[in-house]
């Protein structure tokens, strides 16, 4: 297929970025665990709140088991896609999810692809 032969995405390009973001497995699953932090990381009240400042990189690195660079590559992903927001506390990196993207997406998505309620 050629360019030329490509359909046209008719107002649906904001939608590839998140949507090739959440294409892969484990990027998925770190933004489901941070839509409920506190079931998913430790939580230390004393250092940050984990819904108005986020999970460190560090507590997602060690659930998903993998390397420091590929978490810090997945969540670098993910907030160019809009999905989470990064917030620095001295050194380390802390992730949130972004809510209101999240909503506008869903939003999106069933404008642009779905009917009313599709995916509700």
């Amino acid at each position: 297929m050629t360019t030329q032969d490509r359909p046209a995405a008719d107002g649906l390009e904001p939608l590839l970025d998140p949507l090739k973001a959440l294409a892969n497995p484990v990027r998925l699953q770190v933004l489901q665990w941070l839509r409920e932090p506190e079931l998913h990381f430790p939580v230390d009240a004393a250092v940050t709140d984990p819904r108005a400042v986020g999970v460190c990189v560090s507590h997602i690195q060690a659930k998903t088991g993998l390397a420091q660079s590929t978490v810090s590559a997945y969540m670098a992903t993910l907030e160019r896609a809009g999905l989470v927001r990064s917030t620095r506390v001295g050194k380390w990196t802390h992730y949130r999810r972004d809510e209101e993207r999240i909503s506008r997406l869903v939003a999106d998505l069933e404008r642009g692809i779905g009917g009313p309620g599709t995916f509700a």
